[in-house]
């Protein structure tokens, strides 16, 4: 159901800064609800920008909107910054939101998702290369122009 990525992993989780205010709710265990901006976010987690500092180690659902869908997700929030800034980690994640948080991260650093790969190999082995069809051609042209020299020297020598 979740498996966050990169949780143990050296390499940092790509972050990215969304260019349209993102409107976040924070939903607490007693049922108490809080909104803020999410301002930077990752696979394994983010930064909002609050109008109070929660105290670290404060367990919430984090929902928020993207242009791919909705995001939910079970968060910790690490200890604030200043400013009204509090990080944030994914203590889970569905897979399904896991997939749309991908999805809008990879739109805003501009790669290619997995599915577009697929579909770009699919297209180029489908594809028959000019050049092969060309290097056919000049293939059947010499094997022409072989039997056509090896007939005319088969008639020479028999005058």
């Amino acid at each position: 159901m979740n498996g966050l990525p990169q949780l143990y992993s050296r390499q940092r989780s790509p972050r990215v800064q969304l260019a349209d205010a993102t409107p976040a709710v924070l939903r607490f265990q007693d049922g108490h609800r809080t909104s803020g901006q999410l301002q930077t976010v990752s696979l394994t987690g983010g930064l909002l920008t609050l109008p109070d500092p929660l105290v670290q180690g404060s367990q919430v659902k984090l929902m928020f909107l993207t242009r791919t869908g909705s995001v939910l997700g079970a968060a910790e929030m690490l200890d604030p910054l200043s400013g009204g800034l509090q990080p944030f980690r994914f203590v889970s994640l569905p897979v399904q939101d896991q997939r749309r948080l991908g999805d809008i991260i990879r739109l805003t650093l501009g790669t290619t998702t997995e599915q577009e790969w697929i579909e770009k190999l699919r297209a180029a082995a489908n594809a028959t290369p000019q050049r092969g069809r060309l290097f056919k051609m000049m293939m059947g042209a010499a094997g022409i122009l072989t039997l056509g020299l090896a007939g005319a020297m088969y008639f020479h020598v028999l005058k």
